[in-house]
């Protein structure tokens, strides 16, 4: 496009046009710009695309890396109980609720009888606690956990594998007449599925929407991050299909200024090929016209030779009479 009327671009070959041509294209790309500057509207259409290209892909590229810079930092700080035995953050940043079964395993297995975590009094203070940044974690029974993190504070997560199980009863009056028969009943939920069911539907399913607290994604919680973290194709696709539309407007743009040019080339050419064709029909016109010639002489010199023939004939038959 440029080298006919840009002076950098005339004395050079294709090759070195090539390379400056090259050189532009990435110098505009990566923002850094090139001492080379178009001269012709097709050439400064195909610019406006390059620094629409770069200004965006630059910009996507930013917003990126801050989106992983933030999610780095607020990755779990924990993956699970044993980075609280070992130590990884502080015993009073943990929250416990007092009275309860996870004081005790605390005092048992993490503590060893020491009182050094956060005391709080209900549920719903270790909740407020972690929202407001008070504490880093606590401890919870599973079902209760799933439910909540699932379904009512999606901002909080379950990190780790399940530890310290333990069993649940149904308390009832002693010697109750009802006994064996809730016995009997819960058995046949338990075989059944129903009670797999219930928890599926009001523990494990998951309300919140963009949520990856469920324990299918509890094994590898940094999936939906590192997917969050790339770009597909196809988001960018609608950049590349513009950058695309460009680059052939400006070569219609090319090709209509140049249109008087092209179209003498291309006079040229079929004038040439009919140059081509013509030297061809006349040479075999004229070997048709020398075969035919040749066969009439040949005819014309054997009808001589019989005509001759006869005079000679009619002498000889007259002498010998």
């Amino acid at each position: 496009m440029e080298r006919q009327n840009n002076e950098s671009l005339q004395d050079r070959s294709i090759i070195s046009s090539f390379a400056m041509s090259l050189w532009y294209s990435i110098g505009n790309l990566m923002g850094y710009g090139a001492d080379m500057q178009p001269s012709t509207a097709a050439g400064r259409l195909l610019t406006v695309g390059l620094y629409l290209l770069s200004l965006i892909l630059a910009a996507t590229y930013v917003a990126n890396l801050a989106s992983n810079l933030t999610l780095t930092k607020s990755a779990n700080i924990i993956s699970g109980i044993d980075d609280i035995k070992n130590g990884e953050i502080a015993y009073s940043r943990i929250g416990i609720r007092l009275g309860t079964a996870s004081e005790d395993y605390y005092l048992q297995e993490i503590s060893k009888g020491s009182r050094n975590f956060r005391s709080l009094k209900s549920q719903q203070d270790l909740y407020d606690s972690l929202l407001s940044g008070v504490i880093d974690a606590t401890f919870l029974d599973i079902g209760v956990a799933e439910y909540i993190t699932n379904n009512v504070y999606c901002n909080l997560t379950l990190v780790g594998a399940d530890f310290d199980k333990s069993e649940f009863g149904i308390v009832v009056p002693k010697d109750w007449a009802y006994e064996q028969d809730l016995d009997v009943k819960i058995l046949e939920l338990r075989e059944s599925g129903e009670l797999d069911r219930l928890e599926e539907k009001w523990f494990q399913k998951n309300g919140c929407p963009d949520s990856s607290n469920s324990p299918d994604s509890s094994d590898s919680p940094d999936s939906s991050d590192e997917s969050a973290l790339h770009m597909s194709i196809e988001a960018m696709s609608g950049l590349f299909v513009t950058y695309a539309v460009i680059t052939i407007l400006s070569l219609l743009l090319f090709a209509w200024k140049k249109r008087f040019l092209i179209k003498d080339i291309i006079l040229k050419l079929m004038r040439r090929k009919a140059l081509l064709v013509e030297p061809n029909v006349s040479e075999t016109r004229h070997s048709t016209v020398l075969v035919k010639r040749a066969h009439n002489i040949l005819y014309s010199d054997e009808v001589s030779l019989m005509v001759g023939l006869g005079p000679l004939t009619s002498i000889y038959s007259s002498a010998a009479s």
